[in-house]
């Protein structure tokens, strides 16, 4: 009996693996739209898929971000200047790219646009600080989603929303993990919701990978910039020594960061060329040895892991 079991489950997993590596035919005729492309995961989607094929269309935020994408990569690729959080500038991005997928449609979306933003305790920030990622990596995913859905129901296509394992759990203050929670909501209804259209949704929750994002240096600079404006209390409630040693942890963290990039696209192109994508994708050696499981784990347990990682206060009594 053990026997027939066993072997029940083995081919399980080959027909589950083989299912897995059925790929769609002649992706030389599709389009796929891209944000974020002036640096990180963006910029090397744009380049991979330009080099497999794919008609890119590539939004980059600056100017001089388009002309280097496009100095290295081919006649195929096209860029657009887009700032995510500009409802005009998305709406006549939009009606651009309608123009130049034609009747074909749009075959992919890659929401990959985003930004940090500031990390810091709750307590050290105002409304303004959670405002600004929550504007770009939620709103502005939202907006340039809408405004693309359908020309990507046309071509009963795909959609790929980068999250980030912040959007799984909180592992520090500010807007960015509120946005990414906020995203992961987004993307499961809008997944539900494009079923009967023929559309695939899926989420890449990225582990820390060594991009501009996570640019330790600018982390601590605006860490800095907040702790000069705080008030003497607290101040005197974290301590002088608070803001040191709190960098000093975050350069603990460097042992934790991906270095390779393509891990992430990776899932790209698999949520792309599959013809059987998944609903979530995991990236990177920490989310899936650590941020993934510990979500999954009692919040007594969350809570005592993650506050090991953080400076103890000198006088939380002082109020």
């Amino acid at each position: 009996m053990l026997f027939w079991v066993s072997a029940f489950l083995i081919i399980c997993g080959f027909l589950w693996n083989y299912k897995r590596q059925l790929k769609i035919a002649d992706i030389t005729d599709k389009y796929i739209f891209i944000t974020g492309c002036d640096t990180g995961f963006g910029n090397l989607a744009a380049r991979t898929f330009d080099g497999k094929g794919f008609h890119v269309i590539a939004a980059c935020l600056t100017k001089s971000g388009s002309t280097a994408l496009k100095a290295d990569s081919s006649e195929r690729l096209h860029t657009v200047l887009l700032d995510v959080t500009d409802p005009e500038n998305v709406k006549r991005t939009a009606q651009w790219v309608k123009n130049q997928v034609g009747e074909k449609g749009l075959w992919g979306l890659i929401n990959n646009a985003g930004i940090l933003g500031v990390l810091a305790p709750t307590d050290w920030l105002t409304v303004e600080d959670y405002r600004e990622p929550v504007e770009v990596n939620l709103f502005g995913l939202i907006s340039v989603t809408l405004n693309m859905l359908p020309l990507v129901k046309k071509a009963r296509g795909r959609i790929i929303n980068v999250s980030s394992i912040g959007g799984r759990l909180a592992f520090g203050g500010g807007g960015y993990t509120p946005s990414k929670y906020a995203v992961e909501g987004f993307n499961d209804s809008l997944r539900r919701d494009m079923k009967a259209f023929g559309v695939h949704v899926s989420c890449i929750e990225p582990g820390l990978f060594k991009t501009g994002l996570s640019d330790p240096v600018k982390t601590a600079e605006k860490k800095l910039a907040i702790w000069k404006y705080l008030s003497p209390d607290i101040k005197q409630q974290y301590g002088e020594g608070y803001i040191e040693k709190s960098l000093d942890k975050l350069k603990g963290t460097t042992s934790f960061v991906n270095m390779d990039l393509s891990l992430v696209v990776e899932c790209m192109d698999h949520a792309l060329t599959s013809l059987f994508p998944k609903t979530r994708y995991v990236a990177g050696k920490d989310a899936k040895t650590f941020w993934i499981p510990l979500s999954h784990m009692p919040a007594v347990l969350q809570d005592f892991l993650l506050l090991k990682r953080k400076v103890e206060l000198a006088n939380p009594k002082a109020v």
